[in-house]
């Protein structure tokens, strides 16, 4: 079966629209596009042509199945992005991991580092310690966590971690949707 709304939500986010420029691009409303990206909804033949073509795309190549997809990734591939101000580091381990249902990455927490409080949202989150201990921060609720522990949790409160021991902490942390 072919995922059209994952394949429209892919050939968009490649080409840097938002919802909402492409809705305006085919005069359909950004909640009907969220729709279609989540599959909740099916297009009209009219309709997924005029997506199509404000994709820079056609019916034939649209449903051409790709080969090419890339499954294997090494550190070339990976982005990593420092924030000395809180004493964290986040390596994306799957490059453009938004258009995937989960996006995998790999935190490391400097002595008292922390990582910014994310926001109540949609999905799941799970982490592991590979190294260290930290706090993870659900709300007005603290866990401790050490090496080998591992969380899972709805994302309903704001959530955060925090490394108050004086080692590096690493933890591979993945969310869905992506959030990072």
């Amino acid at each position: 079966m072919i995922d059209i709304g994952g394949s429209i939500k892919r050939k968009r986010l490649k080409l840097g629209l938002t919802q909402e420029e492409l809705a305006a691009r085919t005069e359909l409303s950004k909640g009907f596009i969220s729709q279609l990206e989540r599959n909740l909804t099916s297009p009209s033949i009219a309709t997924l042509m005029d997506i199509l073509e404000a994709l820079g795309t056609d019916i034939s190549d649209f449903f051409a199945q790709s080969d090419d997809e890339k499954v294997i990734f090494s550190p070339d591939d990976m982005f990593v992005k420092e924030d000395a101000e809180i004493g964290s580091t986040v390596c994306w381990l799957v490059p453009n991991a938004q258009k995937n249902e989960l996006e995998p990455i790999l935190v490391t927490l400097d002595a008292d580092g922390c990582t910014y409080p994310d926001d109540p949202h949609e999905g799941e989150e799970f982490g592991y310690v590979l190294m260290g201990s930290v706090s993870l921060v659900l709300g007005e609720r603290r866990f401790k966590l050490k090496k080998g522990d591992s969380f899972c949790f709805k994302p309903t409160e704001t959530h955060y971690l925090e490394n108050h021991s004086k080692r590096q902490a690493r933890i591979i942390w993945v969310s869905t949707p992506p959030s990072f």
